[in-house]
């Protein structure tokens, strides 16, 4: 069910033969790129089209009425609104500390420089829901945009056969103080809010997970002609456990499978010191398959997956700084020990206990994480995603006097007179 690499390979070959299952197939960006000109071309026409083709529903308008904001709040259940009130309350709380600060440093005299924080004015929010609609994803960028203060937040996700999002998803918006919602999915989603159409309205930012297409079309409109910005290519689900012979076969299988079951081309890997334990993680993923509602994509996802013997934890710790997963859960002994070793991983599950299950929806992490290796180099979700920084400089007389021979020297030395000559005709006033 799960392919064994043997750690007779080393620890690049092992990586070599993981990153195999994460690449974006280039007939994906193909078809992605074309979809994102078609939208650029012929807006609400091009929309409605692949909504049709792809989600097998047409709406008859993108935005989310009012009316079924009211009707979803009347047909959701009283027990998954108090479960989005406790999970948006640990969002909330975790998020909201993250607020950046202004700093302010008088670097010589006379010369003050400060750094503030601004919201990005417009964010786009895409919310997968093709094969589930993610109720929690809304949370996870809604909250944030909210804390930062973004102006305009506008949220896209598919509509099912019955023309409509999903209650919850409109519940969960409305929740989080998001009004605008478009129904739109797919990489044409992504278009739509980068171009703009009739419809929708274009954004500055654009946010979420989502699956190759989505990632390989938000990927095309950061680049020119487009030039949006993009919070990471948060693609395809991704899951590393780290299990000695401690762990609960049961208890891997399980976490493997919640990851593997958010689409075909979400890869797994258990990485591992026991060749025993591997063998029952193996048996326990083909008996809990069996009962699951997304038996057929568990067994597509699968096959994608891979369980990694070797020779010692030193060996694991290095595999997985190299292959830089998305989740991350260290299932040993003594998993705090591990901690200052783990160099790249998107968000990492300290003992057996934590599974990513938790930070998927509620424990108050956000879990819009980076995919394909990206942990390498930078992190999820935060509040600062949503911001950037602005610097501020004011320089006095004395501040003048004090940098103007250091700046005309080294203007000068990059032959740039015009430069110099800003600097001289302030000295005569100071």
């Amino acid at each position: 069910m799960i392919r064994i690499s043997s750690s007779i390979y080393t620890t690049r070959q092992m990586f070599a033969l993981l990153r195999s299952s994460r690449t974006i197939p280039q007939q994906v960006f193909e078809r992605s790129s074309a979809i994102v000109r078609e939208v650029a071309t012929s807006g609400d026409a091009a929309l409605a089209r692949f909504s049709l083709q792809f989600d097998g529903v047409a709406p008859d308008q993108f935005r989310v009425p009012e009316i079924q904001f009211e009707e979803a709040e009347r047909r959701i259940e009283d027990d998954l609104c108090d479960a989005l009130r406790a999970a948006a309350s640990n969002i909330e709380k975790f998020h909201r500390a993250q607020l950046p600060e202004s700093v302010e440093v008088r670097t010589s005299n006379g010369v003050l420089c400060r750094r503030e924080w601004r919201p990005i004015d417009s964010v786009g929010l895409y919310v997968p829901g093709g094969s589930a609609p993610l109720v929690s994803t809304v949370l996870m960028l809604g909250i944030p945009a909210r804390i930062a203060g973004c102006r305009e937040i506008v949220l896209c996700t598919p509509a099912r056969r019955e023309k409509m999002v999903p209650a919850e998803i409109l519940v969960a918006a409305r929740m989080v103080g998001i009004t605008s919602v478009y129904q739109a999915g797919g990489a044409q989603a992504i278009a739509a809010m980068a171009v703009g159409t009739e419809s929708v309205p274009p954004v500055r930012k654009i946010f979420g997970p989502g699956n190759h297409y989505v990632a390989a079309a938000k990927s095309i409109v950061s680049q020119p002609p487009y030039g949006v910005a993009i919070d990471m290519l948060a693609g395809p689900s991704e899951l590393v456990i780290l299990a000695d012979e401690s762990a609960d076969p049961a208890w891997v299988a399980a976490d493997l499978l919640s990851q593997a079951e958010h689409g075909i081309d979400s890869p797994v890997v258990v990485v591992s010191t026991s060749h025993e334990l591997i063998a029952e993680v193996e048996a326990e993923v083909s008996a809990q398959m069996q009962s699951l509602s997304r038996c057929s994509i568990l067994e597509e996802s699968m096959k994608k997956s891979h369980a990694v013997l070797v020779s010692d934890l030193s060996q694991a710790i290095e595999l997985i700084n190299e292959y830089a997963p998305e989740h991350l859960i260290l299932s040993v002994k003594e998993p705090e020990h591990l901690i200052p070793d783990i160099r790249n991983a998107g968000s990492v599950f300290v003992g057996s206990l934590t599974s990513v299950v938790f930070g998927d929806y509620a424990s108050g992490t956000n879990h819009t994480l980076p995919t394909s290796g990206a942990a390498a180099s930078m992190g999820g979700l935060t509040v600062e995603s949503f911001m950037k920084p602005i610097s501020f400089q004011a320089i006095d007389r004395e501040g003048v006097s004090h940098l103007a021979s250091v700046v005309k020297v080294l203007a000068r030395a990059e032959g740039l007179d015009a430069h110099v000559n800003a600097i001289r005709v302030r000295e005569g006033s100071v």
